[in-house]
């Protein structure tokens, strides 16, 4: 494992040498490479999807396992636009000349070798590489055993579209040895990764949090709220509720929890769980909101409070009405986990007052909690959403990927 840090080291520096139309031609390379080794790509997904079935894991796992052609076309897309978008790398900033004349200004530089440990997702693989690539840093990746077959797969052409270039292969390495005991080794590698991401449950985020002795960049869990507030257009509600429940579940982003307006409750929630209900959402619905769903349906249980704290990464919605903003912004503070919240109103003065006080990574007004993705906030990709205040917070593009360092430039100044 040192070695595979030193290597990671080494690379850093043979990667500040590349300028931004090396780099770029990395990602186009690779963008064509995973188009034309397609069917290469799905036998080893398919002996993961196999394995995974037999072993039981659960249906959202298995869903993000899952590449096929067209989610092979979405990633090659999203490589082709981080491609097209401004290298951040060596940006200046905060310029400023002293009284004696020293100029001085800040400067962007990678964060330098990145450990990214995470679970299913072989898209995960391209994202961090390709984002790694792009702000000239190193990445050490660590992906989970169920997509073994795939994410070795996927760094071949990595390491293809690198030799290619005459780029450092270790500038992306690869951790293919399943044994969980690496993911310990790794945490502890602090003299050679300078950060450590992890993308996963909240399991993987804990243990990274309890075990790293190197930062760790935490989130991606996503318990994401709804307030419909009593002045929301109810037609234009259900619309975004069912994009952010349905669109698709198994993901951080997908809705968990919906806050009624007791004022609108008995007409709304109705209206709300026929519509959800065609598209096979199952209910956990508190007392007052399920007073106003009798007669019951199947799909509706009642709900206990772990119901309220919980990421359903399927097509489950908890429910419960409050009596006013000030009850919504409290459930959501105690219950959220700060990645995506929003409010449906017509009133400016709630929807201000939401935004002022709800303290999540992307809080909406009006839209689906389904947009906090680097791709659609116009990053390209994301190499993870981030649900804490520092380094970065919510998707983490390129720009997240970078921190800085003062240069000053003098003229043989010396201090008096």
């Amino acid at each position: 494992m040192n070695d595979i840090g030193k290597r990671a080291k080494i690379a850093v520096r043979q990667l500040a040498r590349k300028n931004g139309n090396q780099k770029n031609q990395v990602l186009l390379n690779l963008a064509d490479e995973l188009v034309s080794r397609c069917d290469e790509i799905l036998i080893a997904n398919k002996l993961d999807i196999d394995l995974a079935l037999a072993s039981g894991l659960s249906p959202a796992l298995i869903d993000r396992l899952i590449l096929n052609p067209v989610r092979l076309e979405g990633i090659s897309a999203d490589l082709r636009r981080v491609a097209s978008l401004p290298d951040p790398i060596g940006e200046q900033f905060d310029h400023a000349t002293l009284s004696n004349g020293l100029k001085l200004h800040k400067q962007r530089v990678p964060l330098g070798v990145l450990g990214i440990i995470y679970e299913s997702r072989p898209n995960v693989t391209i994202d961090a590489a390709a984002l790694a690539i792009k702000t000239s840093n190193a990445a050490i990746l660590r992906g989970g055993s169920e997509a073994l077959n795939t994410n070795r797969a996927l760094i071949k052409i990595v390491h293809a579209a690198l030799e290619m270039n005459q780029m450092p292969v270790a500038a992306i390495q690869f951790i293919d040895d399943p044994d969980r005991a690496n993911v310990i080794k790794m945490l502890a590698l602090r003299d050679y990764i300078d950060v450590i991401i992890p993308r996963g449950g909240a399991g993987l985020h804990q243990f990274c949090r309890d075990n790293s002795a190197i930062t760790v960049i935490s989130g991606g869990i996503g318990i994401c709220h709804l307030f419909v507030d009593e002045s929301a257009d109810f037609e234009k509600a259900i619309k975004v509720i069912h994009n952010a429940k349905t669109q698709r579940p198994t993901v951080c982003n997908a809705l968990d929890v919906v806050l009624v307006h007791r004022a609108i409750a008995a007409d709304f929630l109705p209206r709300l769980v026929t519509r959800l209900t065609a598209d096979g959402v199952a209910f956990r619905a508190e007392g007052v909101a399920l007073s106003n769903l009798q007669p019951l349906r199947p799909n509706i249980q009642p709900a206990n409070e772990a119901d309220f704290d919980t990421e359903w990464l399927s097509l489950v919605l908890s429910l419960k009405v409050v009596n006013d903003i000030d009850e919504a912004i409290d459930h959501i503070t105690l219950h959220s986990t700060a990645h995506s919240d929003g409010i449906l109103t017509r009133d400016l003065n709630h929807a201000n007052r939401f935004i002022a006080e709800v303290d999540s990574a992307a809080v909406y007004v009006n839209a689906s909690t389904r947009f906090t993705d680097g791709g659609e906030f116009g990053l390209g990709a994301e190499v993870a959403v981030s649900t804490q205040r520092l380094h970065a917070r919510g998707p983490m593009g390129l720009r997240e990927l970078t921190t800085y360092k003062w240069v000053a430039i003098g003229d043989y100044h010396i201090r008096e």
